[in-house]
C-alpha cells in the first residue's frame, strides 16, 4: 500500500537487542493531505536509519508501506511500517504543441531530395 504525505515529525531511534540481533526502530509523523482535517499517520522505520535521515521535515513524499499487527501478553499492537520511501516529484508539465512536429523530406530513388516542381 501507498500514501502520499508531508512529514511533520522525526522522533529520535529506539534500538536494543533481540534474539536476532540488534535492532533499530525510529517513527516518522506524516500529514496526510487531501484528507478531511488533516490526518496524521505515524510510520515505523526497522533497520532504515539510512532512509529516515535523508527525510526532511515539511517536504512530502510517497510511503510504501504495510500493516502488521502483533499480540503481546494478551494485547494486540498494531504497527505501519515502511518499507519504501520516495520524494515526491513535481508533475511535470505537458509540452506545448506551438507548431506542428517536422516531417521528413522526401527522398528521391537515388537518396537525393528532389525539391524542384514538376
Amino acid at each position: 500500500m501507498e500514501f502520499e504525505g508531508k512529514v511533520l515529525e522525526i522522533l529520535p531511534p529506539v534500538s536494543g537487542q533481540s534474539a536476532r540481533g540488534t535492532w533499530e526502530r525510529q517513527t516518522v509523523v506524516f500529514e496526510q493531505p487531501n484528507k478531511q482535517y488533516g490526518k496524521e499517520l505515524a510510520v515505523t522505520f526497522m533497520n532504515k536509519g539510512q532512509e529516515v535521515a535523508n527525510l526532511r521535515v515539511g517536504e512530502s513524499y510517497i510511503v510504501s508501506f504495510d500493516i502488521e499487527s502483533r499480540n503481546y501478553q494478551g494485547r494486540w499492537y498494531t504497527d505501519v511500517r515502511a518499507w519504501r520511501v520516495q520524494p515526491l516529484q513535481a508533475q511535470p508539465q505537458p509540452p506545448v504543441h506551438d507548431m506542428p512536429p517536422f516531417m521528413e523530406e522526401p527522398q528521391g530513388a537515388a537518396g537525393v531530395i528532389d525539391d524542384m516542381p514538376f
